[in-house]
């Protein structure tokens, strides 16, 4: 039986009729992500229209996720915010801060040990406000939470980008940081800006050595890092009906790298086996009964160039595997064409780790596949030449795999078993050698592939491809292997070539497990004392930011220029940061450690104006924060791409960052910037960037006139003496003008709450 099964019957009840006023208010048929939205209007009943792209929406979400890393300043947040237990359905998931070394043995106990503080904090502000504990082990958040909660027409909310895997379910499920997520478990509405959206069609099926993951690489390939961007992508089709749930979750978790709010499939019947096979028959049974409402309407998928504002089209049949990268998600390449694009790139051919799992592709089906690769190559003589890693999503998974004879043959290969965790796909992986920072080539299963994210090293090549992929590279040792057409030579001397991949797209024999590791939340929490030590140096209870002065902002200083690509791994970077997440004032000595520095080219390196000397970009604003300027980032093109990280908004908010101005933003990092009362504007003129000069001081005039559509202005005072007078955008909304004016959404929902 299904968790929450009496909110899920209670949702499909409600969606018939609400489906149908949204219909006679819009005028039309509805796309699945139209009936989807328009079924979780706070306001209830659809009574207007509103405009994609343009309007804010306050919705209701039917649960919340959040993993490790970022639940420990969620719930920091949550337990300020004067409740006694959370609204809805809430899990906290323990996968991120399991560091990947010598294997599931021995790195679970030793994450047991060193996390054991943050671990115990979890459970107990779990089990205090009814939240629902996935202990170390158990899996990672997106995997599990496809297998458990993940449900057709449902929305979700969580607070990791990818937590939009569970589109495979038919979800409208997005990645938020945690104010968003202390909102909903507040019992507060949720808002987003209206999406737009993409409609992708898929026909055909799948072939040969093309796999799932292979459709997001084409179309990452095709929209870019940023073409997503404030938009949800609906996939639908006759090919989108050959694939399988967790096919279409692997799809569904990378629409993050494209920047899309979420992505999303029509009910189906793949996604009925999976709700059966994983125990949700309940589910099924109740999504069969309205499944009228849990896919688009038929006119809309005739005629979708009427309905969505982009369309693509994919035939499964003629799709061809994808590796995508080095350095970037959306840097796309055929497998054909690897040899070419490696020598004229100069990237290193020899691989030497090949790494399958993440919250990407990690399910029985990934693993079957992969598999199946391993035996043909063991069984026609022929010895790996890269190291393999697998990171399998759920000990339910692990626990199936293993009782089939999985796992046996992938350390016939000597393959690392590591914990089912994140892993080396956030940067937890102890690789040997990594400090060398020698260049070298890698290839994996993950979603994202940004320089040192992985191992640390800058210059190892990461390459993003399908398990089936993954696994032939990790037994030809080469970038540029091409198991479609080329032979790989035998402990006998003979060519030959390695089979198709053939797999599960569930197991025969039923998922099984022993210990899924689940902890349920105490009915009645009001008697658990959440302890947090003031000497400690992993966790640290949260002072209320200060509320907005109710001037302009005047006399900060400039304290970096960002060049080019800026994620959240560069604003707030993970690997061993991860250990200080719930303590903010430890972990905001990596504030923008990563960032390129413009005016130098050099990364944590940016002038202190104060003393003229060159220094870490912490040291430098706290500097400015002591003498009370405080101090302004400016960021390039679609600023905080990543993940959803809020601790890329809170280091700058607590370090005394009062603006951040950019030539675009990624829509989470936006929201979390807003969230923290950390004013997030862009330049009316994109060329106006240029006029910052490294030694400026910036005031910001119009603040008090502060209204939704009504530009700002700054004013560069540069060292010569002139001043630059340029015209900044923002698009807060009314409500969001009242988070900065009471110094966070936080500081509001407790005045509110109050």
């Amino acid at each position: 039986m299904a968790f929450d099964i009496k909110m899920i019957k209670g949702l499909y009840a409600k969606m018939p009729e609400r489906i149908e006023a949204a219909k006679k208010v819009l005028g039309k048929p509805l796309t699945l992500t139209e009936k989807i939205l328009y079924s979780h209007l706070d306001q209830g009943m659809p009574t207007e229209a509103f405009e994609r792209g343009n309007t804010y929406v306050d919705f209701r979400p039917d649960r919340v996720a959040m993993q490790d890393a970022t639940a420990q300043m969620a719930l920091l947040q949550f337990m300020q915010a004067g409740k006694t237990k959370v609204a809805v359905p809430s899990t906290v998931h323990a996968d991120h801060l399991i560091q990947a070394k010598e294997g599931a043995s021995k790195d679970l106990p030793t994450a047991n040990i060193t996390n054991k503080e943050v671990y115990d904090f979890l459970a107990s502000v779990s089990n205090k406000y009814g939240i629902g504990f996935w202990k170390p082990g158990a899996g990672i958040i997106h995997q599990v939470v496809l297998e458990n909660y993940a449900f057709p027409g449902g929305m979700m909310i969580g607070t990791d980008s990818h937590t939009v895997n569970a589109g495979g379910l038919g979800m409208v499920a997005v990645g938020v940081g945690g104010a968003d997520a202390v909102d909903v478990m507040a019992d507060m509405p949720w808002e987003l800006k209206m999406p737009k959206l993409i409609g992708i069609k898929l026909t055909g099926k799948l072939n040969g050595w093309t796999a799932a993951k292979d459709v997001i690489l084409k179309v990452a390939g095709i929209l870019t890092v940023k073409g997503g961007t404030g938009a949800i992508v609906e996939y639908f089709g006759e090919g989108a009906k050959n694939l399988s749930a967790t096919g279409k979750g692997s799809i569904c978790n990378m629409g993050a790298e494209i920047g899309a709010t979420t992505s999303t499939f029509g009910y189906d019947e793949s996604m009925e086996r999976y709700l059966k096979a994983t125990g949700r028959a309940d589910v099924a049974e109740a999504a069969n009964a309205v499944s009228q409402h849990l896919t688009g309407d038929d006119e809309v998928y005739a005629n979708p160039e009427k309905y969505f504002d982009q369309l693509i089209e994919i035939d499964l049949s003629t799709l061809t595997p994808h590796i995508n990268g080095p350095f970037s998600p959306d840097f796309a390449h055929e497998v054909k064409d690897m040899t070419e694009a490696a020598r004229e790139n100069d990237w290193p051919l020899d691989v030497e780790w090949a790494l399958i799992g993440s919250c990407t592709n990690s399910s029985y089906e990934d693993l079957s596949r992969a598999a199946s690769i391993v035996k043909d190559a063991k069984e026609k003589g022929i010895t790996a030449k890269a190291k393999l890693g697998i990171n399998p999503g759920s000990e339910q998974v692990r626990y199936t795999a293993e009782r089939d004879g999985l796992i046996d043959i992938f350390e016939s290969i000597d393959a690392k078993i590591f914990t089912n965790a994140c892993g080396p796909c956030i940067g937890q992986w102890a690789r040997p050698g990594a400090e060398k920072e020698e260049k070298n080539s890698i290839v994996h299963s993950f979603n994202r592939n940004f320089k040192k994210r992985a191992d640390g090293n800058p210059n190892t090549n990461a390459f993003v491809a399908s398990p089936e992929m993954v696994a032939a590279i990790a037994i030809s040792g080469r970038l540029d292997f091409n198991p479609v057409t080329d032979t790989l030579t035998n402990d006998k001397g003979e060519e030959v070539k390695l089979n198709e991949p053939t797999g599960f797209e569930l197991p025969t024999a039923g998922f099984d497990v022993k210990d899924a590791g689940y902890q349920a939340p105490l009915g009645d929490g009001s008697d658990v004392q959440v302890v947090v030590d003031p000497n400690s140096k992993r966790l640290q209870l949260l002072t209320p930011f200060s509320a907005w002065n109710g001037e302009n902002i005047q006399g900060m200083k400039l304290l970096i220029k960002a060049k080019g690509k800026c994620t959240t791994d560069h604003i707030s970077m993970a690997g061993p940061w991860l250990r200080f997440r719930g303590h903010l004032e430890n972990i905001s000595q990596n504030m923008l450690i990563g960032g390129l520095n413009y005016f130098n080219e050099e990364t944590n390196s940016v002038k202190n104006q104060l003393s003229g000397e060159y220094v870490p970009v912490p040291e430098a604003a706290e500097a400015y924060r002591e003498a009370g300027m405080g101090s302004i980032i400016v960021g390039d093109e679609n600023y905080g791409e990543g993940s959803s990280r809020e601790h890329a908004a809170m280091e700058p908010r607590f370090l005394g960052v009062k603006a951040v101005i950019v030539r675009s933003y990624a829509r989470i990092h936006e929201t979390n910037l807003k969230k923290q009362g950390v004013l997030a504007l862009t330049f009316a003129d994109k060329a106006d960037y240029d006029k910052i000069k490294e030694d400026d001081n910036i005031d910001i005039t119009g603040l008090t006139h502060f209204a939704p559509g009504k530009q700002m202005t700054l004013l560069l005072h540069h060292k010569d003496g002139s001043v630059d007078e340029i015209k900044a955008n923002h698009t807060y909304n009314k409500n969001q003008i009242e988070w900065f004016k009471a110094g966070s959404a936080l500081n509001l929902i407790k005045m509110q709450n109050a």
